[in-house]
């Protein structure tokens, strides 16, 4: 599904990603997480063909990325921005079909399509015709998703999807988002400052470390068998990890 292969990039004096490799098979879910600045958002933009390694490849589906077929393969993914990115002068019907209404689809496709996005979704006609302004944060953050399944992606990268929401609508959407994953059976690699989310969502967890992977597996080897002290560290820092082991999150 999509795959990294010894991936370089630096900034400045300094490495974003030093020769990072993983793969992610069709299908799983998988969260990335680690401190501020160690990657984690670099390694989407990358898999979305928005910034180009330095060394080493990124393929999709078997197909090196490339900036000549950048644009051609990202319409295989979704992509879902911090705090949503959705374009404030457009309704959030707009903004779920501007890609599909862009490559050109007729008008019945659309509207099927968008049908199918709002009962996924769980909002009402009534949501789709409001301004992202208009619309509470959890509501906005379902209408981002709704755009990015909107072709119907085989991968969904997600970069902090719930970071800015309140508590109680975050726990709601985190129920829900694990829900969609498991009906959906896409691939998805999603961020997380929150290792009890990543638990609670993906069945595999890339703990990242200036530019690097430190531990991947799931959150109980990580909490169980950590690798070295800096995981033992950043798991331990975490709440609710008893909660999301025992499944009573």
């Amino acid at each position: 599904m999509l795959s990294f292969d010894a991936v370089t990039l630096r900034y400045g004096q300094g490495f974003a990603l030093d020769r990072l490799s993983f793969t992610l098979a069709p299908g799983s879910t998988t969260a990335l997480v680690g401190p501020s600045g160690c990657g984690k958002s670099t390694v989407l933009r990358l898999a979305a063909g928005l910034l180009v390694p330095e060394s080493g490849r990124v393929a999709i589906g078997g197909e090196t990325l490339t900036p000549a077929n950048a644009t051609m393969l990202r319409r295989r993914l979704g992509y879902v921005l911090q705090e949503g990115g959705l374009f404030p002068h457009m309704t959030a019907a707009e903004n779920v079909t501007l890609m599909a209404r862009y490559l050109g689809w007729d008008a019945q496709r659309i509207a099927d399509r968008l049908a199918e996005l709002q009962d996924l979704m769980g909002l009402s006609t009534n949501h789709f015709a409001r301004r992202p302004v208009r619309l509470s944060g959890g509501e906005r953050q379902r209408v981002s998703l709704a755009r990015a399944l909107m072709l119907d992606p085989a991968l969904l990268l997600l970069d902090e999807p719930l970071g800015a929401l309140d508590p109680i609508v975050r726990h709601d959407l985190q129920r829900d988002l694990r829900q969609l994953f498991h009906r959906l059976g896409k691939g998805v690699l999603f961020v997380t400052h929150d290792v009890a989310e990543a638990g609670f969502l993906a069945d595999d967890l890339i703990l990242m470390r200036d530019g690097a992977i430190v531990q991947r597996g799931p959150l109980a080897e990580l909490v169980q068998a950590p690798a070295d002290e800096f995981v033992a560290r950043f798991v331990g820092a975490q709440r609710q990890l008893a909660d999301v082991l025992s499944g009573d999150a």
